[in-house]
């Protein structure tokens, strides 16, 4: 009797095993390409490569430090607006509240004021703007658009009156070293916006807040027939930009050693485009601030760039609203082709 045995060559093993391998990498790419994330880091990519083909002095150490550092000041705002933005809201005053906290701040600290508790002022200052656009919108039932272009403008108001129209100078290092010290190395803006958006990250993604955040962004009313307090979520987003907007300010002085009447004069614009650009919608209940990180760098590197070219920069606030466009046709267009799909 003859029994014959089958088996499979060294060689068909590895033509599986390298089969495997290609099937499993198509597998990674797929997902890839479907996060929502991808677009948005692949824009940045290519910015980059762009960039760095256009002026060689691009990747270099220092100008990507300098890139992180310049991004701080939108960064920090956009944690804080990006909490609004998912809820449904919107938030034009975050410019005039930094220049206020900050101006009301460096002037009491120019009269005597210790500079740690200038600190704390200018983010208390900062919360309370945000805890009054946050009331009226909540309490008064005001449109939030309304509301914080108002604030907006008494807040440059009050900015320009307290200064004077002046520049305050001769700050302490206590007041300044938040915006212009050092920390092992690195600028302290750039670890105080990394762990601004780590914080604000662990909240939107790993605390039941944070899910409440979504869901009254996503549906209000259900969230409020789920036992969501709608109001106090709402009015709590407020308060975190105004926080995340004094935190900005201490900065933004820090970084100009001095504390100007028409300092994040249009700011609102480049926040709410790192927000938008990073994938939130502005119909709310969706968006992350991972890709609000990653929209920051991307306006970081299209305003390095420009700026090492020579370009006007004007033509740079044209890019900025150019993307903020773009994002808002995209998010429109996926708004109304998921609604025809549910239908």
């Amino acid at each position: 009797m003859t029994t014959t045995t089958t088996g499979t060559s060294p060689a068909s093993e590895g033509h599986t095993t390298s089969d495997d391998q290609r099937s499993s990498r198509a597998d990674t790419i797929r997902r890839m390409a479907k996060s929502p994330l991808f677009p948005i880091v692949a824009a940045l990519v290519v910015a980059c490569v762009i960039m760095f083909i256009l002026t060689p002095k691009f990747l270099t150490t220092s100008n990507l430090t300098n890139i992180v550092t310049q991004s701080s000041i939108v960064g920090i705002a956009a944690v804080g607006a990006t909490f609004i933005i998912i809820t449904g809201g919107i938030d034009l005053s975050v410019g005039s509240n930094i220049a206020l906290s900050g101006m009301l701040a460096a002037t009491l600290v120019g009269g005597g004021l210790d500079g740690v508790l200038g600190v704390v002022l200018t983010v208390v200052v900062a919360a309370l703007i945000g805890g009054l656009n946050g009331f009226s919108v909540t309490v008064l039932r005001l449109a939030p658009f309304i509301v914080t272009l108002a604030v907006l403008g008494m807040g440059r108001g009050l900015t320009l009156q307290i200064s004077g129209g002046q520049s305050v100078y001769d700050l302490p290092a206590s007041f300044t070293w938040l915006g212009g010290g050092t920390l092992l190395g690195l600028p302290v803006p750039v670890i105080t916006t990394i762990l601004m958006f780590a914080i604000g990250y662990f909240v939107l993604s790993r605390t039941t807040f944070g899910h409440q955040v979504y869901a009254v962004g996503g549906n209000r009313e259900a969230a409020r027939l789920a036992g969501i307090r709608d109001r106090r979520v709402l009015f709590s987003v407020y308060v975190i930009a105004g926080v995340c907007a004094g935190i900005a300010a201490i900065t933004l002085v820090g970084r100009l050693g001095s504390a100007t009447p028409t300092a994040a004069t249009g700011l609102e614009l480049q926040v709410i485009a790192a927000v938008v650009i990073g994938g939130t919608s502005l119909f709310g209940g969706k968006g992350s601030l991972a890709g609000t990180f990653v929209g920051v760098l991307l306006i970081g590197v299209i305003n390095n760039g420009l700026t090492l070219l020579n370009v006007s920069p004007f033509w740079v606030q044209f890019m900025q609203g150019a993307l903020i466009f773009i994002a808002v046709l995209l998010d429109s267009y996926n708004s109304r082709r998921l609604s025809k799909g549910k239908r």
